[in-house]
């Protein structure tokens, strides 16, 4: 993996850090954008859906192994570009643990070891896992629509083995919307 990967200390300014994470389907980007645009700051892409599909589209294959150093080195410019760009907070669509999850998901236990490095090195501050509770929509990417609460399990599972704390949002996106507002807002200390 690159040398510059290093999250960066965006002069001085402290950053509140929320990664949304959790199963497809669960509402991570929408959220994300969603967020970043009420609370007038950045989002970081979750790189490895843009990687993933432009190879789909462009060859009908889907993800190797050989894939998660180039997906998870884009990840980092992702969240590196909304760091330096962000103003009090900064929402992640995925994060390196994530990526973390579903290598060992799909390559039964396999990760490679920069990942798993990296992964542990990178703070956020707020995780939000998405509960299986919305609807599942089909798109060229998604393959797991009987396996929700497995997965679901899986990524809960990533974050308490990784000491993060976390808060589980659940019910319709209008509700996983306010709740999360309303959380950032108070780790902001920002007046409702």
């Amino acid at each position: 993996m690159e040398k510059n990967n290093q999250q960066p200390n965006t002069s001085g300014k402290k950053l509140l850090k929320v990664v949304f994470f959790g199963p497809e389907s669960t509402g991570k980007t929408t959220l994300s954008q969603d967020l970043a645009a009420h609370f007038n700051t950045t989002w970081a892409a979750e790189y490895m859906r843009e990687y993933l599909q432009k190879k789909w589209d462009d060859s009908k294959e889907t993800c190797q192994k050989q894939d998660l150093i180039p997906i998870a080195e884009g990840q980092i410019k992702n969240e590196v570009f909304a760091e330096n760009n962000a103003d009090k907070v900064v929402f992640y669509d995925t994060n390196l643990l994530q990526l973390k999850a579903y290598s060992e998901v799909y390559y039964n236990g396999f990760c490679p070891k920069e990942i798993e490095k990296e992964a542990q090195s990178r703070h956020y501050d707020l995780y939000f896992l998405l509960y299986i509770d919305i609807p599942w929509e089909a798109d060229d990417l998604r393959d797991k629509p009987n396996d929700r609460e497995a997965m679901f399990q899986v990524f809960e599972e990533a974050l308490k083995k990784n000491n993060s704390s976390y808060i589980t949002l659940k019910g319709d996106y209008s509700k996983r919307l306010e709740t999360a507002k309303k959380l950032v807002e108070n780790a902001l200390n920002v007046p409702k």
